[in-house]
């Protein structure tokens, strides 16, 4: 970058300058770091931006503003292309901490220490961009969502490749009779559309169909990916929408169900395709339906069979039952349910429903006889009643998520079933693990499921998109619905949770926008969620590389390969700018243009430590911005207090952080080490997926090192939040300030 020119602007608005001494922050900037400071009463208001934006004119290329947290205000504190730090006095100072004490001012004095300390170490980023990037969307899935997805990304302006592994578009709603209702007023079955939909894609000169395909290999990352067809075309797209959809539950396993024991036991499916053909007659004897009884959660909601709830099952027999009344309203439909199920609209299908006479029974079905009578155990007389007299037994299956290609045997040979336990445990060959079980932020990665690949990706991780244990692709299920572990990849629809046509038709919207988003952003070198926009991406110095690999393995979103020498290998759009590298690397080699260790370490050290005989003790809080911190500026807000002897230190994640930090910090004199993050495990919530799970592992090894320097390991402790622990994280941080006190200064101090 040019030569340097920093500016420093306080702003005393907000009650900040009632609450602190303005002159000796001003001290602090000018004696300690040789800048001089401008001061406003209200930075954010158009002459205080004013002012700012006419030094940038004047020369200054990198902003301090030493104000409100850094997620507030960020329209008028945008400065671009020219560095911005931030400091915040108000939320995590005067907010959280009584006004005009001395440990107040001593905190928003080393709050603006950190700030200063750091901008040397900070530069702005140069973006990676490298050749053509493609702005053509790849949608796999020829259904209810495909079809919407490729039609939303035309109607923006993006071309558009679709690709059908069958001979026809339209997937199951091919076969439907009618479709859940989904215009008011909510209350009937209404006409299916899919040849419409169908007709509508097919003459839109921006999608190219291609059918009778499957995806054989996909290379390369947003905006250059390499799709390559079972016949040998090689496509070039920028980001891809899996919308594969979904295939009904093997009935065959539900032979308590009394599936197979007589042909007039049928599924759901199967009964939608009768209607389709006219008024449904028994299979067996072509007698006329006059008692028909429905069977839900015909698997679904079972743990040895589908764990979770399918969503639309109810509904669906719901539409069926009034279908056949219908056509012959002398027709007794039986609805058999544990719990009825109708979300939202479905609710008004329910009313009309029951005005049409039909009949529910709240109850479990122990078993479906071949004379089809159904044992159901009653909840509203404790018995079990026998249901005889019927001529059909609808069982609603389950969906199940086409996360894999099930046409296709997995190249992986026998894997784990779509539902069976699996050991975490287990050793697992596994590139780079040498044959030995993984790290436990990766285990759940290392399950394939039944069947093979969708896109057989070229990565380092393996050809599969990583699932959650019931096959549904593995996403932040609060933030990130759409996004995949693979940037650039997204799955709406049935094969991302189950849904009926017309919540797939929203999700189709919502994955493209998400889509266009990564291949406009890949053409501007800029990162995708959660950090949108970030110019900067990971630098590894080669010469101090070990080649452990480490990088390689722990990157969540395997945006990191290796070249023929075993080096790793950025592919700059599938990074998310996380740091979760630059914490992995033992030699810290790995760093950002506006973001490292050693910017960290310069702000951990810049902070001023008493000395133990004052009785402030000094402890460090490393908070993830994306939970942790927005949590501090809600209990902020709220005036919630909590120990002034805390300085907080956001990072990206913390996957981020390198015990450096730790160690450097307690070295220091800190008397303790907090990291807060989001919460690990199964139902993570992690933004970077692994971060919180990287880091309580890394904190496992810090063991051998705090014994090294004679220190307690209660020390150091490492906690989740939530953007909702407003009111919780106040009384976390002074109890751990309590135990600290307990335990005594660290005896580091001074050293």
């Amino acid at each position: 970058m040019s030569e340097r020119n920093t500016g420093v602007y306080l702003c005393s608005g907000c009650g900040i300058g009632e609450a602190l001494n303005m002159d000796a922050l001003e001290k602090v900037s000018k004696s300690e770091y040789k800048l001089e400071p401008k001061s406003h009463a209200c930075l954010c208001s158009d002459e205080g931006v004013g002012m700012i934006r006419s030094d940038i004119e004047g020369g200054v290329n990198q902003v301090i503003v030493a104000a409100c947290s850094a997620r507030v205000m960020t329209d008028r504190f945008a400065f671009e292309p020219n560095t911005l730090i931030r400091a915040d006095l108000r939320e995590k100072v005067i907010w959280s901490h009584p006004a005009g004490d001395e440990d107040t001012q001593m905190l928003a004095e080393d709050y603006l220490r950190m700030a200063l300390a750091s901008a040397p170490k900070i530069n702005p980023p140069t973006p990676w961009i490298e050749g053509e990037y493609s702005q053509r969307i790849c949608v796999l899935g020829g259904g209810v969502t495909g079809l919407n997805a490729a039609l939303e990304a035309a109607a923006v302006g993006h071309d558009v490749l679709l690709i059908e592994r069958s001979d026809r578009l339209g997937g199951w709603a091919v076969d439907a009779s009618k479709r859940l209702p989904h215009r008011p007023p909510y209350a009937q079955p209404e006409e299916n559309n899919i040849a419409d939909l169908v007709a509508k894609v097919q003459g839109e000169g921006k999608i190219t169909v291609r059918m009778g395909v499957t995806v054989t290999r996909t290379a390369g990352m947003p905006g250059k990916f390499a799709v390559t067809l079972s016949d040998g075309a090689v496509e070039d797209v920028g980001a891809i929408v899996i919308a594969t959809g979904w295939r009904p539950y093997e009935a065959e396993k539900l032979g308590h169900l009394g599936y197979g024991a007589s042909p007039d036991v049928v599924t759901n499916v199967q009964f939608e395709a009768m209607l389709k053909e006219g008024r449904p007659t028994r299979k067996s004897d072509g007698k006329a339906l006059k008692s028909v009884a429905f069977v839900q959660c015909a698997g679904s909601r079972d743990p040895a069979h589908l764990p979770y709830c399918s969503n639309t099952c109810c509904a669906t027999s719901l539409k069926q039952a009034l279908e056949l009344i219908e056509t012959d309203p002398t027709t007794n439909c039986f609805v058999i349910y544990e719990e009825m199920r109708t979300p939202g609209t479905a609710e008004e299908l329910y009313r009309t429903a029951q005005s049409a006479g039909v009949i529910f029974i709240k109850g479990k079905v122990k078993a479906v006889g071949s004379d089809l009578t159904v044992t159901v155990a009653d909840e509203l007389v404790q018995e079990e009643i026998p249901l005889q007299g019927l001529d059909m037994v609808v069982l609603a299956t389950g969906m199940v998520p086409n996360s894999t290609n099930t046409m296709l045997p997995s190249e992986a040979g026998e894997n784990p079933q779509l539902h069976g336990d699996v050991d975490p445990e287990a050793p697992i060959k596994v590139a780079g693990y040498a044959g030995e079980a993984p790290p436990a932020h990766e285990r759940r990665e290392q399950v394939v499921y039944e069947g093979a690949s969708l896109l057989n990706l070229q990565y380092r991780q393996g050809p599969h998109l990583p699932v959650l244990h019931d096959g549904f692709a593995d996403s932040h299920y609060i933030c990130f619905p759409y996004e995949t572990r693979r940037s650039g990849i997204y799955t709406c629809g049935p094969v991302r949770r189950p849904m009926d046509w017309a919540e797939a038709e929203e999700d189709a919207q919502g994955a493209v926008m998400k889509a266009v988003q990564a291949v406009r952003s890949a053409a501007a070198g800029a990162a995708l969620h959660p950090r949108v926009g970030d110019l900067s991406y990971p630098k590894i110095g080669l010469n101090q590389c070990t080649k452990c690999r480490r990088c390689t393995v722990e990157c969540p979103f395997g945006a990191i390969d290796e070249t023929e020498e075993g080096f790793p290998s950025v592919n700059s759009t599938r990074c998310r700018r996380c740091g979760t590298c630059m914490g992995a690397c033992p030699v810290r080699t790995i760093s950002f243009d506006n973001y490292s260790v050693e910017s960290l370490v310069t702000q951990i050290k810049s902070v001023n430590i008493p000395d133990e005989f004052s009785g402030k003790p000094r402890l460090l809080l490393i908070a993830c911005e994306n939970d942790a911190v927005p949590a501090l500026d809600m209990a902020g807000i709220k005036h919630n207090n909590w120990s002034a002897f805390v300085r907080v230190l956001p990072v990206r994640c913390l996957g981020s952080v390198s015990l450096l930090c730790v160690s450097e910090a307690l070295l220091g004199g800190y008397d303790g080490v907090m990291l807060m993050g989001c919460k690990a495990g199964d139902d993570y919530q992690c933004h970077f997926v692994k971060g919180s799970a990287m880091a309580a592992e890394r904190l496992g090894k810090i063991g051998e090192t705090l014994k090294s320097m004679m220190l307690e390991p209660e020390r150091v402790v490492q906690v989740e939040a939530s953007i909702a622990d407003a009111d919780r994280l106040p009384k976390v941080i002074d109890g751990f300030v309590e135990q600290i006190m307990a335990i005594g200064f660290n005896p580091m101090k001074g050293f």
